[in-house]
């Protein structure tokens, strides 16, 4: 199972490694692990793992809570994590539509290649508005 969960991630476009430590964070009994559990477990370099955390991190899948008594982060993935994912995903994809509304002011509404990016920035926009809503919405799930 553990395999299929990571191929699936790689296949939506994940790094390899990036999906097999959020997998095994997933997977553990309370998401949550630091970054020398993750590297024995895995059998991987520390530094594999801390590229990997830190795109998780980006991506909102994981968040870091530091350990005071150790003085180490730990990393962690929690039901919320989904919701924090989805909007940080909105809000890159929302900077490529006002991108491509700008590029198409800038060009020219009356061109072709203005009307293009118009319609994908204002398509884009919608689309991202409507599933930010519905994420809002449904958000109660996760809790």
């Amino acid at each position: 199972m553990e395999e299929e969960i990571i191929e699936l991630a790689v296949r939506s476009g994940m790094p390899r490694m990036t999906a097999r430590v959020h997998v095994d964070l997933l997977l553990s009994e309370d998401g949550r692990r630091t970054a020398a559990e993750l590297t024995r477990r895995l059998k991987v370099s520390p530094a594999s793992v801390s590229v990997a955390v830190n795109f998780l991190v980006q991506q909102g899948y994981v968040r870091r809570e530091r350990d005071p008594q150790r003085r180490r982060d730990i990393y962690v993935v929690d039901d919320d994590a989904w919701y924090h994912s989805i909007v940080i995903s909105s809000r890159q994809t929302l900077e490529s539509a006002q991108a491509a509304m700008a590029a198409a002011e800038t060009l020219g509404l009356d061109t072709p290649v203005g009307q293009r990016l118009a319609k994908v920035g204002t398509f884009l926009e919608r689309v991202i508005e409507d599933m930010m809503e519905s994420a809002g919405r449904w958000r109660t799930l996760l809790a």
